[in-house]
């Protein structure tokens, strides 16, 4: 029995021109990235985009001047819940900023192709989401300007410094570190494609955009000794940013794990809430990317075996997450501690069910669709679950937040946290910040890596796919034909 060897499904498909399929060129790549930087800004659909996210900004501005004018009792804030919507907030924007980084660095480190045409607008992904979730720690301050305090700055008050032991302190170090590693992976790998766009700029005449993307490009050259710096600096950033994915939320959930009230004090946190941000993170890629895919028409490029893969990490950080659920209940069992049971039977059953009840429809039951091949290769199954999983990753922290806070040791202060307009008007200030900044980078910026995506032509295209086909259809029968004559 003849048994041929499977090969993987190209990554960058064939042109479709006058309704005949050819092979796509190195020149095709370049022309259909650069052609909506290149385009002025009149898209129909992405000035509609805009103009929407311009006016959640607007209106989360003016909550966001009311939050800090007349202070943070214009949120449902009380007594006894004094995390609420905020931290909730904060914990979940950080989460959806992990996929960049992973599909980045870790991918790049093993050598996965795949990730070559969703890095770039990953990582830009990780960028805006993390200036989200540090505007809301901003927020919870009251006072903005003396955010430097949390800074172990020289200051004119003496020996006043800031708490080492404070996982907050640590949440400032954490973020701070993973922004501008983040910012600087994500600019190295855009120089490449930025002297592209220059040397086009000058081609056609056009001297402000020539001169703009020239000072952008840091007078890149394309000789040889400079990709290989290019891919030295590519290999230590990625190194370097590797442990930072691990690091960076396990310091956010140490912020609960290290206090002594019941449903956060648990070892169990740090792999849980990576998991659990990998698996939003991985979420909202696909939502951002399918968008992109079709608005910019990029099916060639970002293909159904992107999808595929992505869709196969967040079934998996899925399933850890679901695992993470039921091992909380078992431990709180196990224990023996009466007020570690009552916080878990507390969150399932109290006034609070019904987001617990989202948490885990959302989280564990929506991603087991993508076991069926069918539906982690369909576009609108994807993009439903993957708008699906953040509703339910934000219930997550919602239920971990509030329902231990709104209950604790006496029933005489038992309250319930009711958010404000004012509230939802800084969480929709937060998604106006990272819609404006991801449609501007989309318009003026390669979404796509163009050097990545030309380097990985040759070997993951569909012409190829169809050659070693061709010849293992040879051999296969060669071989039938040595055995007839024997």
């Amino acid at each position: 029995m003849q048994v041929t060897s499977p090969v993987r499904a190209p990554l960058v498909l064939k042109k479709e021109e006058n309704g005949q399929k050819r092979a796509t060129t190195y020149h095709d790549i370049t022309e259909d990235i650069c052609r909506q930087v290149e385009a002025p800004p009149t898209n129909p659909r992405w000035l509609l985009a805009m103009l929407l996210s311009l006016a959640a900004l607007g209106w989360g501005g003016y909550t966001l001047y009311r939050t800090w004018w007349f202070g943070l009792g214009e949120w449902g804030l009380n007594k006894t819940i004094g995390w609420a919507w905020d931290i909730t907030n904060f914990v979940w924007w950080v989460g959806i900023g992990h996929a960049g980084t992973l599909i980045s660095a870790i991918l790049l480190l093993f050598r996965q192709k795949w990730r070559t045409s969703i890095n770039r607008a990953a990582e830009a992904m990780t960028i805006f989401a993390v200036l989200c979730a540090g505007s809301f720690i901003l927020m919870h301050m009251g006072r903005a300007w003396m955010a430097y305090w949390a800074l172990p700055l020289p200051n004119t008050y003496g020996s006043l410094w800031v708490n080492f032991n404070s996982p907050l302190v640590w949440d400032v170090f954490a973020i701070s570190t993973y922004l501008t590693v983040s910012v600087v992976f994500w600019y190295i790998g855009l120089i490449p494609d930025l002297a592209t766009i220059r040397e086009r700029a000058i081609a056609r005449g056009d001297k402000i955009r020539a001169f703009v993307y020239g000072i952008l490009s840091f007078g890149w050259d394309g000789s040889a000794k400079t990709w290989a710096r290019y891919e030295e600096v590519a290999l230590i950033l990625a190194g370097l940013s590797t442990p930072l994915v691990l690091s960076v939320h396990t310091i956010v959930s140490m912020d609960f794990a290290t206090s002594l009230i019941p449903g956060w004090h648990t070892t169990i946190f740090p792999p849980y809430f990576v998991a659990g941000a990998i698996f939003s993170g991985f979420a909202m890629v696909l939502t951002l990317m399918l968008i992109t895919r079709h608005v910019f028409k990029l099916q060639a490029y970002i293909t159904l075996e992107h999808i595929e893969s992505m869709n196969k990490v967040i079934v998996l950080t899925g399933s850890i997450v679901g695992i993470a659920y039921l091992t909380e209940f078992f431990i709180a069992w196990y224990s023996g501690v009466e007020y570690e049971s009552y916080a878990f039977i507390n969150r399932a059953f109290g006034p609070y069910w019904w987001a617990y009840a989202a948490m885990m429809s959302c989280n564990v039951l929506s991603p087991q669709f993508f076991w069926f091949r069918s539906l982690r290769r369909n576009i609108y199954v994807t993009f439903i679950l993957s708008i699906v999983v953040n509703i339910g990753m934000w219930f997550e922290r919602f239920v971990i937040i509030v329902t231990s806070l709104h209950r604790d040791y006496l029933p005489s202060s038992w309250a319930m946290f009711y958010p404000t307009w004012v509230d939802l008007g800084d969480y929709i200030f937060t998604f106006g910040l990272f819609f404006t900044l991801f449609f501007l980078f989309a318009k003026f910026l390669p979404v796509i890596n163009m050097a990545e995506v030309k380097a990985v032509l040759k070997s993951t295209s569909q012409t190829t796919l169809e050659k070693v086909q061709a010849r293992s259809a040879e051999s296969v029968a060669s071989d039938t034909h040595q055995g007839d004559d024997k």
